[in-house]
């Protein structure tokens, strides 16, 4: 009895031993519960690989809405392939697949399925729903510039699989010898040339009984070929019960052989099942270099979700060639260049947390992403501040100084620098000959709109037809740091120099009256009326309240305008305190990022929107750490989850992900190019992370719990560490980082001298 009861239990020890894939645990739904009025997100289920040229999602919502799934929506229309980095920038490149039975239904509103999220099973690497109207599973599994569709049909003498090639122009051919359908789509939102076009290859395991094309009108014909405004395919098929199709589909934005070579190169003869395999490996394989062990399941979902959304953006916009080298079209140009290039992503928000986050722990892929930049310097003439594909007008300031300075000044190389330091001068000191859109209009959001008044008066002046000029004003600032921080890594002393004093403009925009930063006149008299909470107008999706903290390159000089230490901390503790009232007549409209706010009963902060996310971490600063750790945990615990409405705002191409993954991992860097990191509290019990030189990072929390909310004492391999900050080559040798928590604030890391870096504070 003892030996079969042995047996038993060494037979259970492995299911019982067993544990959830990191993967698994991330919820591509996380931020999807959103809309128009109030995002939770703004997310869709985005099946891909890490930074895949192509996503796959299903279709709830019009071609061309932005908001092509919502979660509150019970039917699916298709499949698409997209490339939307937010529903605020639309999609591009798209086409969709849907699967149905009976008559042949050609508009999206006449042939979506009802669906149940309780039949839909969506994981980074694979999707799959049950389309009720037509008793089909749909599923999807994709590679970095393909994918394969299965389709798992009833008995059926009319089962059918439908191409929408979607508007602005499309071209199908069907080929039945071959059991293939080719073509090309040119829908977009902007950013791209007139000879834009992404092809495509399409290539079924079983051949058609039927094949029909439709054209723009929507009448739907007995011709293999299509082309015009909107057109579209139907391939036929008889099934039985549990036949399944296999579709193969590629796509390429050079031509539509290179479609077929990516198809061949990236699934070949694999089935779909070893497709599917594949694009999990590639998550484990990136989730393995963070792995957390804790109890609290539901926040290692959260943590791995808001990872898998980080490890999406910036998209590969490169292919490669027969020969086996990166080539790609430029957006910029119209041409096919040799070389990486990256896309869809807004450094306005991308800088703060996602970039560092990429220099810290893959300097690999960094270096391959600033390669690209300059590029598409190369290529357009200038640096893009938000590209989806290319050059987009969309949010303000000169932010990809921050995200190439950091990188350099951390360690990334494998890039030209010079020609982005280049790049970054440009944009300090002309906005003559910037790009124009399809109208004509010049690209404001590219360069530094008001470059030549800030250079002369030290700040964009209010009131001269250029919109949110304190914002401006204060972003130009950080970016003018980042600028002297790489200019003195190459040895660029004067310039240097004078990026440095430009760096401390900041300055000229704090009225001491008020005690807020505020817009300034041409003659230097002060923008009236003034209220601090009225949001736009000489700030950006912010008020006052929010863009005085926009210092982050010298937060001591603030403490210093501020009144010192106490008086920030008081002034930091107000924002959390002060009633989320707000005046949103600049909008004529209470916009998603103000409802955002004041619903969450934190006051006036606005974690929901980027220009204050970083805010908490000031208090390192005032010697107050503690604050900045009871706030963090909040935040984490109150306003993230992996649900549906899992975001407390936009999600923004990992940034507001990269908050909570740096922020439970217990630090985040608040300062670019100067390697280091704002301590906080940390949420797990203990994580292992894979640095880049082959080393590993344990961070530990004893006592960790719901309540242990604040830092009793740091050590570093044994040795205390009494800063409330760590450095970039600190985390990078490995080791073991040990933080005891408690249930009290605690004096640790308070003193002046534990300060992170700040210009003004002493060298150290």
């Amino acid at each position: 009895m003892k030996r079969i009861l042995a047996s038993l239990l060494a037979l259970a020890a492995p299911a019982a031993a067993q544990e959830i894939s990191s993967v698994d645990l991330a919820n591509p739904l996380m931020g999807t519960d959103s809309s128009y009025e109030l995002s939770y997100g703004n997310t869709y289920p985005a099946v891909a690989v890490p930074f895949g040229m192509n996503f796959y999602t299903p279709v709830t919502g019009k071609m061309g809405n932005g908001w092509g799934y919502t979660y509150d929506a019970t039917k699916i229309s298709g499949i698409k392939q997209t490339h939307q980095a937010s529903p605020w920038m639309n999609d591009y490149a798209a086409f969709e697949l849907m699967a149905m039975t009976g008559p042949v239904r050609l508009k999206q509103q006449e042939r979506a399925s009802w669906f149940s999220h309780k039949a839909e099973v969506a994981r980074p690497y694979s999707y799959k729903v049950y389309l009720a109207d037509y008793d089909v599973t749909a599923e999807v599994t994709p590679t970095e510039r393909a994918a394969q569709f299965r389709f798992t049909f009833p008995e059926s003498d009319d089962a059918h699989i439908l191409l929408d090639a979607y508007d602005e122009g499309s071209m199908v051919a069907v080929d039945p010898a071959r059991r293939r359908i080719t073509g090309y789509v040119r829908n977009n939102s902007g950013g791209v040339p007139g000879n834009f076009r992404s092809w495509f290859v399409l290539e079924f395991d079983r051949p058609f009984t039927v094949t029909r094309t439709w054209d723009e009108n929507g009448q739907l014909r007995d011709r293999r070929t299509a082309e015009g405004g909107h057109v579209g395919a139907v391939v036929s098929f008889r099934t039985k019960k549990g036949d399944q199709v296999v579709v193969k589909a590629a796509s390429s934005f050079i031509s539509l052989e290179q479609a077929e070579l990516n198809l061949r190169r990236e699934v070949g003869g694999d089935s779909f099942d070893a497709t599917r395999t594949k694009a999990k490996a590639a998550w484990e394989r990136r989730f393995a270099r963070v792995e957390v062990d804790d109890p609290d399941l539901d926040a290692r979902r959260t943590f791995y979700s808001a990872l898998y959304r980080m490890l999406l953006f910036p998209r590969m916009f490169h292919e490669i060639d027969g020969r086996g080298r990166q080539v790609h079209y430029s957006p910029y140009d119209g041409k096919v260049h040799d070389g990486p290039l990256f896309t869809d992503n807004g450094f306005w928000d991308t800088w703060r947390a996602v970039f560092p986050f990429f220099a810290l722990t893959d300097p690999a892929r960094d270096g391959e992403i600033m390669q690209g930049l300059a590029n598409t310097y190369r290529e357009g003439g200038w640096l893009p501040e938000w590209a989806s594909p290319g050059y987009r007008d969309v949010m303000i300031g000169s932010n990809s100084a921050n995200i190439i300075a950091d990188a350099y000044v951390n360690g990334v190389r494998g890039f030209d620098v010079e020609t982005l330091y280049e790049a970054m001068v440009k944009n300090a000191t002309t906005s003559e000959g910037r790009p124009r859109d399809a109208k004509g209009k010049t690209i404001a959001a590219v360069g530094r709109e008001g470059v030549e008044l800030y250079n002369r008066l030290g700040y964009v002046p209010y009131g001269v037809g250029i919109d949110e000029s304190a914002a401006r004003t204060l972003e130009y600032a950080t970016a003018d740091f980042s600028l002297s921080r790489l200019a003195a890594a190459l040895g660029k002393t004067q310039d240097a120099a004078k990026y440095a004093a430009q760096a401390q403009n900041y300055r000229k925009l704090y009225d001491a009256q008020t005690g807020w930063m505020r817009g300034r006149n041409a003659d230097g008299s002060w923008q009236t009326p003034f209220n601090p909470l009225k949001w736009g107008d000489a700030f950006t999706e912010g008020n006052a309240l929010h863009y005085s903290w926009s210092v982050m390159q010298d937060v001591q000089g603030l403490i210093d305008l501020m009144g010192g230490r106490d008086a920030f901390v008081r002034r930091l503790d107000a924002i959390f305190t002060t009633p989320p009232l707000f005046d949103d007549s600049y909008y004529g409209q209470t916009i998603h990022e103000i409802r955002e706010m004041q619903i969450v009963d934190m006051g006036q902060y606005a974690h929901g929107n980027q220009p204050i996310q970083h805010m908490i971490y000031l208090y390192d600063w005032a010697g107050a750490p503690w604050k900045t750790q009871f706030h963090v945990r909040d935040v984490m615990r109150r306003l993230y989850s992996a649900a549906p409405d899992g975001y407390p705002g936009d999600e923004d191409n990992g940034q507001t992900s990269a908050w909570y993954v740096f922020s439970a991992l217990g630090f985040y860097p608040v300062t670019p190019a100067t390697g280091e990191y704002a301590i906080g509290s940390p949420l797990f019990r203990r994580v292992r992370m894979a640095m880049p030189n082959g080393r590993t990072l344990t961070i530990e929390a004893e006592n960790n719990a719901p309540g242990n909310v604040y830092v009793q004492s740091v050590t570093l391999d044994g040795r205390a560490h009494d800063k409330a900050y760590l450095t970039r080559e600190a985390l990078q040798r490995g080791g073991t980082l040990r933080f005891v928590m408690g249930p009290k604030p605690s004096r640790w890391a308070s003193a002046p001298e534990a300060a992170p870096f700040s210009m003004s504070a002493p060298a150290r």
